[in-house]
């Protein structure tokens, strides 16, 4: 069954002091979709969400709401209502007086407001806490609360900017199934804003991944991560082995000097290409067994599994397994045609794939070849 468009932006184009922060982007959103903008800090996500609200106005573009050009119409005659990280809740007033602060500006009854209030506490797990004070809740109850007020007046979408960054881990994972059973039983629009790869995996319809202002992929959270257009997508979903390749034909490709076989078609013959190995999906073997021998240089316990990191002439590679592999172990790997996926060179081949400067720390950076710039000025300064 085809979807309703309710949303569509068309070559919207935003700057700010000179810098352009949207590139003539696109983007149709289907009615009663949870769609998750996603990429890292700077990418034009929150300005997207935020010219779908009425609070951005691009410099060029259109925004069609139901087919109807909507682009300077202002934020309070859109239907659409936005949760923003800091909840903006009133301190003076109560829960229920915050969730039906929006009905009594539009003037309906006391009983459909009483009403209302009712059913969206109970939507949101508040039943009975009618008369609490904003400032005696936790996070997550105030989370709840904002939640609740946005949705009382009934909007055909709900716009959320990081509305779970503030929680703690537990409780942002609990509030992410909350938030797509309460979307499922609404039916309206979702469009959520994150830099957290996991939570838009796990919560979305669709996911749009994006990076300097403009959409680099589209598709569902399996073929998002199962299927990345190019060496940004790849890297950010996720962790992921990136190599230089070269496609000899369909469905054989040559890395290290090997040939494989794999599942992609459609690329010139001898076409360079990248090629991304998940960590997941790698088989360790005894080397003298192995498609290729390396050797372990660190590993880290995640709990669920080891993180090896493993020297493969000179480029190093990420294997998670269960079983331990002590640093300095030469060990084999077996790679199958499912594992191996294919992607076109891109403006951001060679940026990502290589393990040999991993680490924790690297690894929760957005930029962290300028940060370790920054850092490294600080500590000679």
């Amino acid at each position: 069954m085809q979807t309703k468009t309710i949303i569509s932006l068309r070559d919207i184009t935003v700057s700010f002091d000179g810098e352009k922060v949207l590139d003539g982007l696109n983007l149709n959103i289907s009615d009663g979709e949870f769609v998750t903008l996603l990429g890292p800090s700077g990418c034009g996500k929150t300005t997207t969400l935020r010219i779908i609200g009425g609070f951005v106005f691009p410099d060029s573009g259109n925004v069609f709401f139901d087919g109807k050009d909507m682009k300077d119409l202002p934020a309070h005659k859109r239907q659409v209502n936005t949760i923003f990280q800091r909840y903006a809740l009133f301190p003076h007033l109560n829960v229920e007086d915050n969730v039906a602060f929006g009905m009594r500006v539009q003037r309906k009854s006391k009983e459909e407001i009483r009403e209302t209030v009712d059913h969206m506490l109970k939507l949101v797990n508040l039943v009975g806490f009618n008369k609490r004070s904003i400032d005696t809740l936790s996070g997550g109850q105030q989370q709840r609360v904002a939640i609740a007020r946005a949705l009382a007046n009934n909007p055909r979408v709900l716009l959320l900017d990081e509305p779970l960054a503030a929680l703690d881990l537990k409780l942002r994972k609990d509030m992410q199934v909350e938030l797509k059973n309460i979307q499922k039983s609404l039916g309206i629009t979702f469009i959520y804003v994150t830099h957290d790869q996991e939570e838009a995996l796990s919560m979305s319809d669709t996911v749009v991944v994006m990076d300097n202002g403009k959409i680099q992929q589209i598709g569902t959270p399996q073929d998002i991560y199962n299927e990345p257009e190019n060496s940004f997508v790849a890297d950010f979903i996720g962790e992921s082995n990136i190599l230089d390749g070269i496609m000899h034909e369909d469905y054989l490709v040559e890395f290290f000097g090997r040939k494989f076989r794999c599942l992609d078609a459609g690329f010139e013959k001898k076409e360079p290409v990248d090629v991304v190995i998940r960590p997941e999906d790698i088989d360790i073997v005894p080397a003298d067994k192995g498609d290729l021998t390396g050797t372990v240089t660190a590993v880290t316990f995640k709990g669920v599994h080891f993180e090896t990191i493993v020297d493969f002439k000179g480029f190093k590679w990420m294997i998670q397994t269960t079983d331990y592999y002590p640093v300095d172990s030469v060990i084999g790997i077996v790679l199958n045609p499912e594992d191996i996926h294919i992607m076109k060179k891109s403006e951001y081949s060679g940026e990502f794939g290589d393990y040999s400067s991993y680490s924790e720390e690297f690894d929760e950076m957005a930029n962290p070849e300028i940060d370790l710039t920054e850092d490294a000025a600080e500590a000679e300064a």
